[in-house]
């Protein structure tokens, strides 16, 4: 393995990330020491405060700002370090959750913002086309006329004697070819689901809820489209990265794991 594929091993990064986070949390130095009495804060800290001000704020702290961080971090110490003498990391499930979370996320930040090769992201749509079938509902084109009434027995009273009219209304009386987002957009996503249950037929269908009432529905068309690479691009590139991120963090949990025997009574 040559030097450049070495380094872009997930779990190069899953180390490299991780001694980062280590030597953020300790200033470079090492751990603090709960039986130490003594803080220290001398040009170097103030220089490190400084920096974390400056990238979380997006300036330079003024004097007065700088005097204010620093007796936040004393003050976060001195309650760590008084923490720690009592022991509440060691017992405290929430501390625990934390520091198993920060494990995981030095092992996924790599594949946070990597992007996937035209290559990949299409042999990730080819592995996954059943998981993505279900879309070609969602993206069906769909012709129907519709009549609204206030109450779920007017509608239904209306299927029973035959076509009338409905009530006023700013909807429209029908679509034709119409994609389901829009017809969302238009009439609500309770009707939108309502569509989706319904068959072609000549005759009325219903009622079907919305927000705005009740609704007698012939649907005369739907035109299934298949799920599409180009349209679903962005859904797939973070699908891919997703599993990206779960398989980077089993691979590096896994290396971690090696190094311990695991008895376990069953």
């Amino acid at each position: 393995m040559n030097l450049t594929s070495w380094t872009r091993e997930p779990l190069v990064h899953f180390v490299a990330l991780g001694a980062v986070l280590y030597v953020a949390l300790t200033w470079g130095g090492n751990p603090p020491d709960p039986a130490s009495r003594v803080i220290s804060v001398g040009a170097s800290e103030k220089e490190k405060i400084a920096e974390s001000w400056t990238l979380t704020m997006g300036r330079s702290p003024t004097d007065a700002e700088l005097d204010q961080a620093v007796d936040a971090f004393v003050r976060e110490e001195v309650l760590y370090r008084e923490a720690l003498r009592l022991g509440l990391d060691e017992s405290d499930a929430i501390v625990r959750r934390r520091l198993v979370s920060k494990m995981d996320l030095s092992a996924s930040l790599a594949a946070e913002t990597v992007e996937p090769t035209e290559d990949a992201l299409r042999a990730y749509f080819e592995a996954n086309t059943e998981r993505y079938a279900a879309l070609e509902t969602a993206n069906a084109e769909v012709s129907f006329e519709q009549a609204l009434f206030k109450t779920k027995a007017a509608a239904s009273a209306m299927m029973s004697r035959g076509a009338q009219a409905g009530e006023a209304t700013s909807l429209p009386a029908g679509l034709t070819s119409s994609p389901m987002r829009d017809v969302e957009a238009r009439f609500g996503q309770q009707f939108a689901e309502g569509l989706r249950t319904l068959e072609p037929s000549d005759d009325w269908q219903g009622p079907v809820p919305s927000g705005f009432g009740w609704h007698v529905v012939r649907l005369t068309a739907r035109n299934a489209q298949p799920p599409d690479f180009q349209s679903l691009r962005g859904v797939l590139t973070n699908d891919w990265r997703s599993e990206q991120i779960a398989a980077r963090k089993e691979r590096a949990y896994n290396v971690l794991a090696s190094a311990y025997r695991i008895d376990i009574d069953r």
